[in-house]
């Protein structure tokens, strides 16, 4: 799946609890080609989510408190999704998603939002990392790409 997925669309999940900066984020993925399968604004909210999503950008601190490492985490081990962490802090991700790709600081251009999903759509070591997302922290393993 990684390497068919390349700079073609996918399946995208935002996972962020301002409605401004969902709305933006879902903006310039759908004006990319890409497929917004939801916004997910606190754990709960994951419930309801119906489709794997390929890659999730998320936010760190939702409207239910400091969930989105724990949504991160259950998104990796659920669905094998690539994790984008899109924080003005990363210092507060703590252990990141064992699918993590990367940091997204905010705030954020269309320009790297969309290189952070292809670079995160193909296979480990094919592309740069794109100069917008930053190396996860240390302590990520799996598939991550560093």
């Amino acid at each position: 799946m990684l390497g068919a997925l390349g700079s073609s669309g996918c399946k995208v999940l935002v996972v962020e609890d301002e409605f401004l900066v969902a709305l933006q984020l879902e903006d310039i993925l759908t004006d990319g080609g890409h497929t917004v399968i939801g916004t997910v604004a606190d754990l709960a909210s994951l419930a309801n989510l119906s489709e794997a999503p390929e890659v999730a950008f998320v936010d760190l601190n939702l409207r239910d408190g400091p969930t989105g490492p724990e949504i991160a985490r259950l998104l990796s081990e659920r669905f094998d999704t690539r994790v984008i962490y899109a924080t003005a802090n990363p210092t507060q991700i703590g252990a990141p998603a064992p699918t993590c790709v990367g940091v997204l600081r905010k705030p954020f251009c269309d320009r790297n939002v969309l290189d952070a999903v292809t670079f995160a759509t193909v296979e480990p070591g094919s592309l740069p990392r794109p100069a917008g997302l930053e190396t996860p922290p240390p302590s990520v393993v799996g598939r991550a790409q560093v």
